[in-house]
């Protein structure tokens, strides 16, 4: 899959949901994580997560929307309940994508909102846990990127096993000359 995601919180004040969310990150190949303006401790949200996502991938902690910076390219995505929200299964994820969740018991801060390029929410009655809300989001992601082969309109999995594209590494004249068929033979001469 071609791209990039991280996803991180805002405001949120649960280490374990936090630590929850980063390690289903690591379970979903996230490039990286982080948190905004947020009481998070290492010590306490590694006890939700089991797998050391940060041992094994970035991790951004912005005391505020000023300090935070993203790679060139990157759309900022929010995960929010709102009325204008974009559905889930509808919103065409960006290649290059940090996703920003709420905090708990809360939502998305103005500042937030606005400096978002998207706004999606997920269709549900009412708001889930943070972690929840983050691995629904990534596991969308990962279907809607043409990772897999399309549903069949049967029930079951698919007929063929979906292949996925491959590339090589470069390619040197020098080799290919290797490998090239040697001229047909001539009975004439």
């Amino acid at each position: 899959m071609r791209g990039y995601f991280g996803i991180g919180a805002e405001g949120i004040s649960k280490e374990m949901n936090v630590g929850n969310l980063f390690r289903t990150a690591h379970a979903f190949d996230a490039s990286f994580v982080f948190t905004l303006g947020a009481n998070y401790s290492r010590r306490v949200g590694g006890r939700a997560d089991t797998s050391d996502a940060l041992g094994h991938m970035p991790f951004y902690e912005f005391p505020d929307m000023d300090s935070m910076s993203l790679p060139q390219g990157c759309k900022i995505v929010g995960i929010e309940l709102l009325d204008e929200s974009v559905e889930l299964p509808s919103f065409h994820h960006p290649s290059k994508a940090a996703y920003i969740l709420g905090p708990e018991r809360g939502e998305l801060s103005a500042g937030m909102r606005e400096k978002c390029d998207h706004v999606l929410k997920i269709p549900t009655k009412f708001c889930v846990n943070v972690g929840i809300a983050g691995a629904i989001v990534m596991y969308d992601r990962i279907l809607s990127m043409g990772r897999f082969a399309p549903r069949p309109t049967r029930p079951g999995g698919p007929d063929a096993p979906h292949i996925r594209a491959r590339h090589g590494g470069p390619k040197f004249r020098s080799e290919a000359e290797k490998f090239r068929a040697p001229p047909p033979l001539n009975y004439n001469d």
